[in-house]
């Protein structure tokens, strides 16, 4: 876009490719097709097309454009996408795959603290394996508030390119093995009374879990900075390395992390950067560099944790791959980061910082919901050339061979609440979507990684149409599936780019929602907008059971003695488990994944929409 002046401009553009190549040619603006005109603040300007030379391959390029004189015109970062998202060759030519989908701080092991960790993550992995599995899927695993681990939440991270070292086996970073005074702490009696507490909890202690940790893991940060980082040896040089490769968004966390630490010490109302000391707000002012200066230990610390959970997390990827898992590990990606955390304080500017993401009311949600997410804004997003969410995809791909994008109708708009409004007064505002979707496209490929959509609720039709050209698989659960007539789908007829599962993990267990717990759940809490409400959900339970029913009678899997009234199955036994399983295992979908919560025969689900700590 140029200014139209009445004489013919010669230009001159060059274009550097991501590889180092350089391209360049001259043209006039006279010669140039115009694609529009208008005046703006009483001058003229001029769109133009610029054509470029056939062939430039996939990838992020520089173009800059500038007059005869060599004055600069433009400067612009050039990103050629391709149309699709990377497939595995598993599911290549009707290829299926099954998985394991879990929650990982929920699993328990004889070896554990107490909350799952990533050796249970790479065991996992193996025992996929050992079942003919392909996938192992589980929740964010983006980094969270070590100072406040009872903010567990992982849809509501601090920073979504870093990871929750609360995930740590700290019994397997190198060090434990060098470290006495580490390894006396873990035998000593009282330590493992500890844990033995922490493991024989209902629900996960997440502050005893994080103490325990942070005893071990100081003593042993003491041990690597005395016999590596202060030697240089190998191990040092590649921590070092680690460092340099990470770049800002590694030592951003780390600063946050240790100044939350800081202000949190001397005051503990003191939680998130909104309320620390004005100067410290700023995340690249001075005084948080004299910080940073003055407690580089604390610093190096918490960069220590990310690494060595990121080599845990790494060392799973590779062991899915080793054993030809066809899809491997697939992480999730949340909408947003905490309003307090450290992915807002390093970049401020690309929040909606007066607004959180919501929804708007709904059947069950009259008054609408406000998550408390400060939104990216469409704009800031597009001039800082979308290199944030390059950052975050890259990071959650990198060891992963699938991605879920949760909220993925949020490529396209987000429904805003302006602060100290409630949530019926929001409003949807529009995202870049074509352009969010090629970042999507080419990270996937560059990363060999597939891509899950989560287009539950209501999701427009544009958006399901766009993800299926793209090559990303649509989420379709068991609970939510139902054709015009309201019978479910035959296997035969659910989409082939298609996750299916029972469930998520804000649906009820396979067994809760046949027992209708959740809708006592919601009773108890007050969570239904009005008693007519409820008692249309609990009669719709009734007909999804009987649905269910018709549908395994249709596939010939009914138990036996069963019959399609759900008052012959007043429970879930083995045997209607095992049906219902099957025939989603016979669906056409490329991806099917199993939640051990339905395998187990679980009442009480992971998450129930709407509360906090309200279940305990």
């Amino acid at each position: 876009t140029l200014a139209a002046g009445r004489r013919s401009r010669r230009l001159r553009w060059s274009l550097e490719l991501e590889g180092g190549e350089s391209l360049g040619g001259e043209t006039t603006s006279e010669a140039l097709a115009r694609l529009d005109h208008r005046r703006l603040g009483g001058e003229a300007y001029a769109r133009l097309a610029l054509p470029l030379p056939p062939g430039i391959g996939l990838g992020y390029h520089r173009f800059r454009l500038a007059d005869a004189r060599g004055a600069a015109l433009g400067d612009m970062r050039l990103v050629v996408a391709p149309g699709r998202c990377y497939q595995p060759p598993a599911l290549d030519r009707g290829g299926r795959v099954w998985g394991l989908q879990v929650q990982l701080y929920s699993l328990r092991s004889e070896r554990n603290w107490g909350i799952g960790d990533l050796t249970d993550l790479h065991r996992l992995v193996e025992l996929t394996a050992d079942l003919s599995g392909g996938a192992v899927g589980v929740s964010p695993l983006h980094a969270l508030f070590p100072d406040r681990p009872e903010n567990a939440s992982p849809y509501g991270p601090s920073s979504r390119s870093q990871w929750n070292a609360l995930y740590l086996d700290v019994e397997a970073i190198p060090e434990f093995a060098e470290c006495e005074a580490a390894r006396a702490l873990v035998r000593s009696p009282d330590f493992q009374a500890g844990l033995r507490a922490l493991r024989g909890t209902e629900l996960v202690d997440y502050v005893g879990v994080a103490a325990a940790k942070s005893r071990a893991l100081e003593l042993l940060f003491a041990e690597f900075r005395n016999r590596h980082l202060a030697r240089d040896d190998a191990r040092g040089r590649a921590f070092e390395a680690y460092r340099a490769e990470a770049g800002e968004p590694l030592r951003s966390l780390a600063r946050f992390e240790a100044l939350q630490e800081h202000f949190r010490a001397q005051d503990a109302g003191l939680w998130g950067w909104p309320v620390w000391p004005e100067p410290y707000r700023d995340a690249g002012s001075a005084a948080v560099r004299d910080f940073c200066r003055q407690h580089a230990g604390r610093v190096d610390y918490y960069q220590y944790l990310q690494w060595e959970t990121e080599r845990q997390l790494a060392a799973a990827g590779r062991r899915s791959w080793e054993l030809g898992l066809g899809v491997g590990l697939y992480l999730d990606l949340a909408l947003g980061a905490d309003r307090g955390g450290a992915e807002v304080w390093a970049r401020p500017e690309l929040f909606a910082l007066d607004a959180s993401v919501g929804a708007p009311p709904d059947a069950i949600n009259l008054r609408g919901q406000d998550w408390g997410l400060p939104p990216l804004n469409p704009h800031q997003l597009r001039e800082a050339a979308y290199e944030p969410m390059v950052a975050i995809l890259r990071a959650n791909m990198r060891h992963a061979g699938g991605l879920r994008i949760d909220h993925v109708m949020g490529l396209m708009r987000q429904y805003w609440v302006p602060q100290g409004l409630p949530a019926t007064d929001g409003a949807y505002v529009a995202y870049p979507f074509a352009d969010l979707l090629g970042i999507l496209a080419l990270e996937s490929r560059r990363n060999r990684c597939l891509v899950i959509g989560e287009d539950l609720g209501t999701v427009p039709d544009e958006v399901r149409q766009a993800m299926g050209a793209l090559g990303a698989l649509s989420c379709r659960p068991l609970h939510l599936e139902h054709e015009p007539d309201e019978a479910l789908p035959r296997p035969a007829d659910y989409p082939a780019q298609a996750l299916i599962s029972v469930g998520t993990h804000d649906l009820p267990t396979l067994r809760g929602h046949w027992l209708g717990r959740d809708l006592d759940l919601r009773a108890g809490l007050e969570l239904f907008p009005s008693d007519a409400v409820r008692e249309e959900q609990v009669v719709a339970r009734s007909r999804e059971r009987a649905r269910i029913l018709m549908a395994l009678e249709r596939e010939q899997l009914l138990p036996p003695g069963a019959g399609v009234d759900p008052v012959t199955l007043p429970d879930v036994t083995d045997e209607l488990n095992r049906a219902i399983h099957v025939f989603l295992a016979r669906a056409a979908a490329s991806l099917m994944m199993v939640a051990p919560e339905d395998l187990f025969g679980e009442v009480e689900q992971m998450n129930l929409p709407g509360t906090t700590g309200e279940r305990h």
